[in-house]
This record gives structure tokens, sequence and C-alpha cells, in this order.
């Protein structure tokens, strides 16, 4: 064990079920072990802006657990790396790094998605030392398994796909369920399979609408009247682009949006049946988080404090079942883990019938 006495934690990236669970169990097992904590609140604004840090002690996680969203919040601001100042960028790092001596801490805990994560490594490279904790409903985090925040998007559109089959089926339609998914489709291939939809189409296969409309008139070949259809946001046609409702600016990625209109009104198009959109957006990241994810997150928030006292910094912690290991941050840092499509997963929804549009 190393001399770590008073650690920082900060969450950091869009809200996720389970971030609380995390901040939970970083400050019980710290405490527990004899350290202090400190919330840096929304995100690395904390280090960068005086009196933006406070203690957190036992009492001031009890209850939360079972709460979605951040105790400590987020920021939408940017990259202390590259700020956005005065419509250019400025390195705020420096200060980050006086802030956190000025605090006196020993050690930081970042809970956060691959933009998080980058600005760890980062910092890591700067002398800081860090462990990190990845966290994103989407599942695409290189390294580990699974994610917190995953099961619990995959319950809420699962449940949203179920409601939508009884009006879908009792007004003849098509419906179209828009699902969170950026640059992969597991999401909305995992929500498909469990939701029992016809066609999923992702990111990681450009699809022809076409063959998605051919696989619809099919089943009304079998008396089928209805027909659901999901659709990660990030899910692009053959030849064409994603749908982007905003550019990226100042160091953030674009917005993307309107995909699933436009699946819904090619698909009415091309099979003559009436078809609706549903966008479930930000009702994935919203509410409390499911049994799983509330382990999960217990669990690695639990090893970070682990890896803190035994110095494992440039680390990030990592679902490897049965075991929560330490990961080096270059094998992470600028990887997106795809949905593989000669999966276990992926075969099981072909030999179902369901379509990819390929």
């Amino acid at each position: 064990m190393i001399d770590i006495r008073r650690v920082g934690v900060l969450t950091g990236g869009g809200d996720a079920p389970g971030l609380n669970a995390v901040i939970r169990a970083v400050v019980k097992c710290a405490v527990n072990q004899g350290l202090e904590c400190v919330g840096l609140e929304d995100s690395f604004d904390g280090l960068m802006e005086p009196g933006r840090s406070r203690p957190l002690t036992p009492r001031d996680v009890t209850g939360i657990l079972r709460i979605g969203g951040t105790i400590l919040g987020t920021t939408n601001r940017g990259n202390p790396f590259e700020y956005p100042v005065d419509g250019g960028t400025r390195d705020y790092s420096a200060r980050c790094i006086d802030t956190f001596h000025a605090l006196g801490l020993h050690a930081l805990i970042v809970i956060g998605g691959d933009g998080t994560l980058t600005i760890a490594s980062q910092f890591f490279r700067k002398g800081v030392p860090i462990v990190a904790v990845p966290k994103t409903i989407d599942n695409d985090i290189v390294g580990t398994t699974s994610t917190f925040g995953f099961d619990s998007a995959v319950s809420f559109a699962t449940d949203a796909i179920d409601r939508l089959h009884t009006t879908a089926q009792s007004h003849h339609r098509i419906m179209v369920v828009e699902v969170m998914g950026r640059y992969t489709g597991w999401i909305a291939l995992t929500a498909g399979v469990a939701g029992g939809a016809d066609v999923i189409l992702i990111p990681e296969i450009p699809y022809d609408l076409e063959l998605a409309a051919a696989r619809l008139k099919e089943r009304e070949r079998w008396g089928a009247r209805f027909s659901v259809v999901v659709v990660a946001e990030g899910a692009k046609p053959k030849g064409g682009q994603t749908s982007v409702l905003e550019p990226a600016q100042h160091g953030h990625a674009e917005r993307l949006g309107g995909i699933g209109a436009r699946v819904a009104e090619g698909l009415e198009r091309l099979t003559g049946r009436e078809s609706r959109v549903v966008i479930l957006g930000h009702l994935q990241r919203g509410g409390a988080p499911t049994a799983v994810d509330r382990i999960l997150a217990t669990r690695f928030g639990g090893k970070a404090v682990e890896f803190v006292r035994n110095g494992q910094f440039g680390m990030m912690v990592a679902s490897r079942p049965p075991d929560i290991v330490p990961v080096p941050f270059q094998e992470v840092v600028g990887k997106t883990r795809m949905v593989p499509l000669d999966g276990d997963l992926m075969q099981t929804a072909r030999t179902l019938g369901i379509a990819f549009g390929d």
C-alpha cells in the first residue's frame, strides 16, 4: 500500500443509471479504510473553478444507490485541455493540476465514458494519479465486457418496445423505435431481440431500406398485419450518412437525430403500411438503475478504491467475469467496442428471422 489519505471523485459525460451507486461505493469503501473523499462538482469544472468541491462522507451518500443521475453533476462545457473560450479554446490543464494539489488530494477517481477517459489519460501523462471507472449506456468501451447503465437502458427500451407491440397490432401499423447508439448498436440489438423486433438497424451494418421493407412485406404474406422496427440513432443507409441535427462544435460531437423519422417515412412509402416513429431519447438515461447495474456500479466503485490504495494508476476498472480487473488507459482510449457481426446474439437474431437491411 502507498500513502494515500485523500481521494477526489468526479463524474463526466452524459448521465447514466448507476453513477450514484459508484459514488456511494467509492465513499463508503474509502472512508471504511481510513481515507477522506472529496467530491468535485460538474466534472473537471470542479478542478478549474474555486469552490466547486465538497467533502463526501457516508452520510452524504446515504440513500443514493437507487437514484439516477449524479449528485456531483456533469458538464457540457468541454475538455479542460481544449476549453471553449471566446470562440476559441485554451488549455486549462495546469490550473486543474494546481487545484488538485491545493485540495490536498493524493489520487483522483474519474467516472465517465470515452471522452472522460481520454481526458483522464492526458492528466495521467502529466503526473496526476488517476483511476477511471467506465460509464456509458451504449456499452461500447473497449476492455470491459459491460458498463453500468447499459442494462437499465436496455430494460427501459425493451419495455417500450413491448408497449408499442400492442398499439402496432391494434392499428396494423409499422412502429419504428429510435434508441441511443451513436457508433454502436448494442442497445438496439439487445433490446430489439428481447422485445421481438422484426427489423433492427445498427451503425455496424449500413442498411438498404428496400431489403428491410421486403422483410416486412414477407411478414404480411404470413398474415402479420403489423411490424416493429428498432433503429439506433447512428444507423445509416448504404452509401449515405448518419442523420445530423447539429454539427460538431467546441470539442463536442455532432448531435444526431431524425433517423427514425427517415426510416418510418421510407418504410411507409415502400410497403404502403402506415408507419409511426417513437424516439426514446434521454428517457433511456433516466430513472433508477436496475439491480444488475447497481451491483456492477458498486463493484466498480469498490475496486477503484482498491486500485488507488495499491497505487495502480493509469488504469480503468473493467469487468472480466467473474472478476473486476485493471486495464491500462492505452488499451482503451481512442477505441470503440463494436457489435461483433459474427457474435452469438447477432447469429441468434438472424436465425430468428430478424432483418438488418443487408
